[in-house]
């Protein structure tokens, strides 16, 4: 098991590293990371203009009056339903910072790029640009023009083909002058992508990535057995003592994200909510705790443990995992370079997705409404918040299924803790 446990850790950790320091990928992650407020608040409004409570519109109706509605569907329009103009300011921001050059210019170059790409609508006079094109389905090629215009911006700059202002300028006019013909040749490489799209079978660019790359992605990742292999990958890596969660989130939050943001749309249009997997399915219900589940081994800890060690190590953790923070019951277990612990931290996992799965599939559980929760929030309240009572109840059962499973593991660690103390 030793010489297993070595090879394995030769094997996946030069992997989990060539993800983590790829800076196209960080500059992703930080991307996400640096909107999600702005996501959360306006999918929680969201819940707040379809609250499925008998009378509550002929109630709001009454104080608000017809179209009470758009006092929370407005703001829910502003933020997720144009989430890749916020996705593309902080990846091309995030970017620029890892090079060093101007992270304002680069932020606004990205957009300018994207809008390039995004086809007009016209009607008579009017124009415009329809904002579902800054939605789910704009993502991907949001994330691409970011990356494209930041890496046009440094190879201009790095050829020092700028102008370049006496030193008795001030600073902000310099710089200006300094982005010029850098953003200049990113306006002219995205309008001749535009011109060679439209001169093609797809029209546009934005047809052209949701067909060849968007879709097939998203149909795979939100597929069951893609997210069974996910989810096995992310718990090796948590059993190396590399945060697993991170590295594959780093992947997948642009694909379940995106299946958020189309739930969320049908959500608030009344329709059918069309995906089973997205963000909130995953770390809301299969990773109840944290990864591994491992709520129910806290849960073991606090009401079965025998040893002095689990016993503390439980009241430590329960709070933090009630809220879905497991590092201290992974690296105080430990889990980490653990083969007895690792195979609960695995199956719990699978059998969490699987039951998910299953009973959202069949229709047991409603799908998630796309309301964008924070994955600190505590179980039951999360299922209740994302499907109903329903929900909440799955998160109950999982919970005790998960706990049976982390039991006869803990049982046996405890034993070997509590002979130890005896000992001493």
């Amino acid at each position: 098991m030793d010489k297993f446990m070595a090879s394995m850790n030769k094997k996946l950790i030069p992997i989990a590293k060539a993800f983590d320091t790829n800076r196209y990928l960080d500059a992703i992650k930080n991307g996400f990371f640096g909107v999600m407020p702005f996501l959360i608040i306006g999918s929680f409004l969201l819940i707040f203009g379809n609250l499925p409570i008998e009378g509550y519109p002929e109630f709001m109706q009454s104080i608000f009056g017809a179209g009470w509605d758009s006092i929370f569907n407005i703001p829910f329009e502003a933020t997720m339903n144009i989430m890749t103009l916020f996705v593309i300011m902080g990846t091309a921001k995030s970017l620029a910072k890892h090079y060093k050059i101007n992270e304002l210019n680069a932020s606004i170059a990205a957009v300018v790029a994207f809008i390039i790409l995004t086809p007009f609508i016209f009607a008579g006079e009017e124009s415009g640009i329809p904002t579902g094109a800054f939605g789910a389905t704009g993502l991907f090629l949001g994330l691409i023009s970011a990356i494209v215009s930041v890496e046009i911006l440094r190879f201009i700059e790095g050829k020092n083909i700028t102008i370049k202002m006496p030193p008795s300028v001030p600073a902000n006019i310099s710089s200006s002058f300094t982005s010029l013909i850098p953003s200049f040749f990113v306006i002219l490489v995205f309008t001749i992508i535009r011109l060679l799209f439209e001169g093609s079978g797809f029209g546009t660019a934005q047809n052209f990535i949701y067909q060849i790359l968007q879709a097939p992605l998203t149909n795979v990742g939100s597929s069951l057995p893609a997210m069974i292999i996910i989810n096995l990958f992310a718990s090796l890596l948590w059993a190396f003592g590399i945060h697993g969660t991170v590295i594959i989130g780093a992947i997948m939050d642009p694909i379940w994200l995106s299946l958020t943001a189309e739930n969320a749309t049908a959500f608030a249009a009344g329709a059918n909510i069309p995906n089973i997997i997205n963000t909130e399915f995953q770390s809301n219900f299969v990773q109840l705790g944290g990864a591994g589940c491992t709520l129910g081994l806290v849960i073991c800890m606090v009401f079965v443990a025998k040893s002095k060690q689990y016993k503390t190590l439980g009241k430590l953790s329960i709070a933090p995992s009630i809220f879905n923070i497991n590092e201290p019951v992974i690296f105080g277990t430990p889990i980490i370079l653990n083969p007895l612990m690792l195979i609960p931290f695995v199956v719990s996992t699978l059998v969490a997705l699987i039951i998910t799965y299953f009973t959202m599939a069949t229709g047991l559980v409603p799908l998630t409404n796309g309301v964008n929760l924070p994955w600190t929030t505590p179980p039951i309240i999360s299922g209740f918040l994302l499907s109903g009572w329903r929900g909440a109840t799955l998160q109950v059962i999982t919970t005790l299924i998960t706990t049976a499973i982390w039991y006869p593991f803990f049982r046996i660690s405890d034993q070997r803790a509590r002979q130890l103390e005896d000992a001493e």
